[in-house]
């Protein structure tokens, strides 16, 4: 059984076999996988899924060229020749001198920092139908639900080590343990759909069963007999079920690949008033069982909690080490990379801190607008901004949330929404990325 030492060990073994071949610097990537998954339907066992996997990449350094092979035959002569490829392809490959591995003395040294990612939780298959089953029971008995989609539960944990030729090699492991549901609400033509689920790196933080069905259950139906929107502008306030995708396009846009490309309309924005006064976006990899933190980068730097955003102001990209040799800076220990490709940048726990306001006042201060709980599509430009997507959940009449509303648009540019956002105060560490209720004042709604 693959242990966080042996792992560590294997990545090490890996490099010095690239170096002793050729390779002027290289890096290896182990990710041990072991998941579980069960999902129900109609209160019958309808799916059971188990899979192992344990995948190597490496990355080898020819002066300024480099290649990426990946390879789940870990086997002595096997990884020899992974590596003999690599170097025929790295040989081959265009120069880019702004290719090479993190530098040296920033790497992290020491033991990785407790996060409590792991709880050596072993799931049985009958533990997480009996999890679904109950989900899927809570959901369908909430009146007004006519079918299911079914429910589904699972478990899965994974091992990662990273080792790089001048001097970093870590490794440790985490778990995820997730539910849930997805049923119907009506009859006919004026069916409608919804979902509840939640996702914990502890078994013991994963929400009830019941609480997860209710909550589906609930959803579908409130959602029935949806009025028609008329178009028009108006404030439109972002449920905390979506409300952390405006982190997820500002994280896009403030990368250190988009920046060197120049393709983000924040290009020149470092150091700029970019969200209203008073708002502030941190980056926490540290979070203790947080669904995204990390030990270390994807280049074995250190990690830790900044400020991304402090009082409106873009206080730094996202940069892995190469982006930082571009850009003439420093790497900021956001280097996030798969088993095979190249290393881009990404953000950990991002959050939005709260507001002052309550969400009851945010709304109750709209004479009319739309509460979205559901975005469609993908209608987002990262080069201008330009803010175009299908959406779905209540209209706001007069103070208050009324009726449902579906198959509407919702509009604008990120510039200006970012700009004339106002979080009210019901942060909740839910998801990945993580903010409040959102109103966005001045937004395009497209109905009727």
């Amino acid at each position: 059984m693959l242990t966080i030492d042996k792992a560590r060990e294997r990545v090490q073994d890996t490099v010095a076999r690239a170096t002793r071949a050729g390779a002027d610097a290289a890096d290896a990537m182990l990710v041990r996988n072991r998941s579980l998954s069960v999902s129900v339907r109609m209160g019958a066992l309808e799916d059971v899924g188990r899979s192992e996997s344990e995948e190597l990449g490496l990355r080898v350094f020819v002066g300024n060229r480099s290649a990426s092979i990946s390879t789940s035959d870990l086997l002595p002569d096997a990884l020899d020749e992974a590596v003999d490829r690599a170097l025929k392809m790295a040989r081959e490959a265009p120069e880019d001198r702004w290719a090479g591995l993190a530098p040296r003395e920033r790497l992290m040294h020491g033991e990785p920092p407790l996060l409590d990612l792991d709880d050596g939780a072993e799931v049985e298959p009958e533990t997480l139908k009996a999890r679904a089953l109950i989900a899927e029971e809570a959901a369908r008995a909430v009146p007004g639900v006519s079918n299911s989609e079914g429910a589904g539960a699972g478990a899965n944990r994974a091992i990662i080590a990273l080792a790089t030729s001048h001097g970093f090699a870590g490794a440790y492991a985490v778990t995820s343990h997730g539910l849930s549901a997805s049923v119907l609400a009506g009859e006919g033509g004026g069916m409608e759909r919804d979902h509840a689920h939640h996702s914990a790196r502890h078994e013991s933080m994963l929400e009830t069963p019941e609480a997860i069905g209710s909550r589906a259950g609930e959803r579908a139906v409130s959602r029935l007999n949806p009025a028609r929107v008329p178009s028009g502008a108006m404030p439109v306030v972002f449920d905390p079920r979506v409300s952390g995708s405006m982190l997820g396009h500002l994280m896009a846009a403030i990368s250190g690949g988009a920046i060197t490309r120049k393709t983000s309309f924040l290009q020149d924005a470092l150091g700029t008033q970019v969200f209203a006064r008073g708002i502030t976006i941190r980056d926490d990899p540290h979070r203790p069982r947080g669904l995204r933190s990390r030990a270390f980068d994807g280049e074995g730097l250190p990690v830790q909690p900044m400020a991304i955003i402090e009082d409106g102001m873009l206080e730094t990209w996202l940069l892995d080490s190469a982006a930082a040799r571009q850009l003439g800076l420093s790497p900021t220990g956001h280097a996030a990379r798969g088993i095979g490709g190249n290393i881009g940048a990404s953000a950990a726990n991002l959050y939005m801190a709260a507001g002052a306001t309550p969400r009851a006042t945010l709304i109750g201060e709209i004479e009319e607008g739309v509460l979205v709980t559901e975005l469609i599509g993908q209608g987002v430009n990262g080069v201008t901004g330009d803010y175009s997507r299908g959406a779905a959940g209540f209209l706001i009449e007069k103070g208050e949330i009324t009726r449902p509303v579906s198959e509407i648009t919702i509009a604008g540019n990120l510039i200006d929404m970012f700009r004339n956002m106002t979080p009210a105060s019901d942060l909740d560490f839910r998801y990945g990325l993580n903010a409040p209720s959102l109103r966005v004042d001045g937004m395009t709604v497209a109905g009727d």
